[in-house]
């Protein structure tokens, strides 16, 4: 399923997330690198990857302090760090987008600036906008301006801030996917705070939900897991080739074999959580008949006797009358002599 067409019909619980998995700059700056993570996340059952365009000059000013785990990445600032990996543009985005369709998988990257917005355009049918110009508003309205779905992410922020920020989606008309965040690097499992989604809920009913992924990957991947039971349609995780490289993002990437583990944890939930109608199965029917209970003759019965409550009571199997018939069986008369513990039919009453 591509992203376009998951707005226009969102799936269930009872199906499988759309899963982004978030190279970022985890290339560093190899095309090789880049179409190794777009192969790997392919093959491990990524529905799109998604890569960050900036111009280090446009994003962040010279003194812009950290915000991450500085014993993990020990680079202190914003623009240093920016400028070390803004090394992919307009040329090097077209060749990833055309190895993306060869392996099946969707392009996407988060645009930082108009111009990047605009050549992404061309290769993107989604945009998505991070969590850090959630309150940039000129932004949001450039962004909202190119008239295609918009995936937002919300970390750090306010719910009037969110409000605030859907606002020019919203009267466009644009298809919109909010996404819970914890913006730390990494985020601590308690810091997950997965419960928000069910307040994005509350308040933004008609948009798509999702989850974009900040904590450590473990084997049981229960936090992509638990995010998908409580609603989350579109589940975004930074995606590395090798987790015990320094620096960046792949600290706290999960890789090809955290992501094939996640699929398959999630194929076991919802193998168990199954239809999300209330129906018996064909597998019960035959408890249905045995288990269930039937009017059935508490003394023997003359013809032609009407039945009182006192000549009834109710017993399995359920294969006669069933015991919320009784206000009708009452008061009819016998159509044959009824020996104790018959089970009663219609056919047994006039």
């Amino acid at each position: 399923m591509s992203l376009t067409a998951l707005f226009a019909q969102p799936p269930l619980v009872t199906g499988q997330p759309y899963v982004i998995a978030e190279a970022g700059v985890n290339h560093e700056g190899s095309m090789d690198v880049a179409r190794r993570l777009i192969d790997e996340a392919a093959e491990a059952g990524a529905n799109a990857i998604k890569f960050q365009t900036y111009r280090a000059e446009t994003l962040a000013s010279r003194d812009s302090p950290a915000y991450w785990d500085t014993a993990k990445e020990p680079t202190t600032s914003q623009y240093a760090l920016f400028k070390r990996h803004e090394g992919f543009w307009k040329k090097e985005f077209e060749q990833l987008r055309l190895h993306c369709d060869a392996a099946g998988i969707e392009f996407l990257s988060t645009p930082f600036d108009i111009e990047s917005a605009t050549f992404l355009n061309d290769l993107m049918s989604v945009f998505k906008i991070s969590s850090s110009d959630l309150t940039n508003l000129p932004f949001i309205e450039a962004i909202a301006g190119f008239g295609k779905p918009i995936l937002l992410s919300t970390g750090a922020s306010h719910i009037w801030e969110i409000a605030e920020a859907v606002e020019p989606i919203e009267r466009r008309g644009l298809p919109l996917c909010l996404m819970h965040c914890i913006l730390n690097y990494p985020a601590s499992d308690e810091a997950a705070n997965l419960g928000m989604l069910l307040d994005l809920r509350r308040r933004f009913p008609e948009v798509v939900l999702g989850y974009s992924d900040h904590t450590l990957p473990n084997p049981e991947m229960d936090v992509l897991t638990t995010a998908t039971l409580l609603g989350a349609v579109v589940l975004e995780k930074h995606f590395t080739h090798d987790k015990s490289l320094p620096g960046n993002d792949h600290y706290h990437a999960m890789d090809r074999l955290d992501l094939k583990r996640f699929r398959e944890q999630m194929s076991r939930l919802l193998l168990l959580i199954g239809s999300s109608t209330k129906r018996p199965l064909g597998s019960e029917e035959i408890s249905r008949r045995n288990a269930r209970r039937s009017l059935v003759v508490a003394r023997s019965v003359a013809a032609g006797s009407i039945l009182t409550p006192d000549d009834l009571t109710w017993k399995r199997p359920g294969t006669g009358i069933s015991p919320r018939e009784l206000p009708s069986v009452v008061g009819r008369r016998a159509r044959r002599d009824l020996a104790f513990d018959t089970i009663l039919q219609w056919g047994d009453l006039d």
